[in-house]
């Protein structure tokens, strides 16, 4: 029988992949900056879609990538990096390559941890759609020149298949599917297995998910994304809390966290970046795309109550935040109910609003965002407010990059069908 342990779990390593930096300091710097991840796609043929907007990563040179880690990776894990990288599809390369960067931040290469004490879960379902929409239209001009290794790859788990090859680790791998809050229900299950003792480091990664024409056009019928404006001003398309917003953005973007128990890293004399006081999750009883602000509400309650944390000691809010009609006030609806007088004094930003919506890795993309923030005291601006909506009544950060104390921080999550997740964090050691 399982032991539950009461050891703070923290987040001891991350890494980031999106068109605005693959390194945290570049990232970082890149939203304070106001840089947007958003343009016109180029490396999917769009011209039969109503959508041609997003954050492209498509041209991301992942070779190079893999020759940069030789120098930095034990000779043994860039091996197999190398050897699994000839016959991987694109999003699963990057996969293995956020672990393998999240672990190295971590300082867990060659600390004697035991690889049957590794866990691995990966965020997300249906990850590699486009490698399926390319192979499903090879089979029907010419059904043997699929890849070989289809009948393998297509599938979800290949994902934390790679990444155990690659760490060379032993510990339970599998994924957790929740839409657009699955980042959050991974770490929500990587804490699982640390406090019932099952694991001593957990590798949570959020792939990139990769669009395909299908699934954009399905969208885009959909109503959920935008398609109907700003096709000449594609950085001005996702304008979350703007009078103008008429749906996400969707993007390329893939992040990871190292979840530990405080006392492993400390006693090795390592920092931390922030510690996981609750994660916790809540759903609306309906399977359509409508948010509703009562559930939502509930996760924050639930996520403040299991972190032993008022609204009162939270310092900033990380948003869900997709620049839809609807979400966007539903979110600031939960937020007023679900932390009351508080809301109106805590700031509020949108990561979405910069990067797109990277949603399966959103909640693990947003987290190292909010982390990387609360670390520095600096939160970057809400982009492309320019006629705020007239319901909005909380700060939403919408005029400049602003200096900020934050001990704590809430970040929200919140997937098609009202699933819902969030976590509360605090500050951690590391700058």
């Amino acid at each position: 029988m399982s032991t539950v342990l009461d050891d703070e779990i923290v987040i001891s390593g991350m890494a980031i992949n999106t068109p605005i930096g693959d390194t945290l300091p570049v990232f970082l710097d890149s939203l304070y900056a106001g840089r947007s991840a958003l343009g016109r796609w180029h490396s999917l043929d769009v011209s039969n879609c109503y959508s041609k907007v997003g954050a492209d990563l498509g041209d991301y040179d992942t070779e190079a990538r893999v020759e940069a880690l030789r120098t930095v990776l034990p000779a043994d894990v860039w091996r197999r990096l190398v050897k699994l990288h000839v016959s991987l599809p694109w999003s699963t390369r990057i996969t293995t390559l956020l672990a393998v960067d999240a672990f190295l931040d971590a300082g867990l290469f060659g600390c004697g941890l035991d690889p049957k004490r590794i866990a691995v879960v990966v965020a997300g379902h249906d990850i590699g759609v486009k490698y399926d929409y390319d192979n499903r239209t090879r089979y029907d001009q010419r059904p043997d020149h699929i890849d070989p290794l289809y009948g393998l790859q297509a599938l979800d788990t290949d994902h934390p298949a790679s990444v155990t090859q690659v760490l060379g680790s032993l510990g339970p791998a599998y994924l957790i599917g929740g839409a657009c809050a699955s980042g959050n229900l991974a770490v929500r299950a990587g804490i699982d297995e640390l406090r019932l003792d099952r694991a001593d480091a957990v590798m949570v990664v959020g792939p990139v998910l990769e669009w395909s024409p299908l699934l954009l056009h399905g969208m885009a019928l959909l109503g959920a994304i935008t398609f109907k404006n700003f096709l000449d001003r594609p950085e001005a398309a996702s304008r979350p809390y703007d009078t103008a917003r008429e749906g996400f953005v969707p993007a390329h973007g893939g992040g990871a966290l190292v979840l530990e128990r405080r006392g492993s890293v400390e006693r090795r004399g390592a920092s931390w970046w922030a510690a996981v006081l609750g994660c916790e999750a809540s759903s609306s009883a309906s399977h359509l795309p409508t948010p509703t602000a009562a559930s939502q509400a509930e996760a924050m309650r639930l996520a403040l109550a299991a972190s032993r944390i008022t609204p009162d000691q939270v310092d900033y809010i990380n948003a869900h935040a997709t620049s839809t009609p609807r979400g966007d006030l539903s979110e600031l609806e939960a937020i007023k109910e679900a932390f009351g007088p508080s809301a109106h004094r805590i700031p509020i930003n949108a990561p979405k609003s910069l990067l797109g919506h990277t949603c399966w890795s959103a909640p693990i993309v947003e987290l190292v965002v909010g982390v990387l923030q609360m670390n520095r005291g600096r939160i970057h601006r809400t982009a492309n407010i320019d006629n705020l909506d007239p319901q909005v009544d909380l700060d939403v950060t919408a005029d400049a990059v602003r200096d900020v104390e934050i001990r704590h921080m809430v970040k929200n999550s919140f997937g098609f069908g009202g699933l819902n997740c969030v976590s509360v964090l605090r500050r951690g050691t590391r700058q």
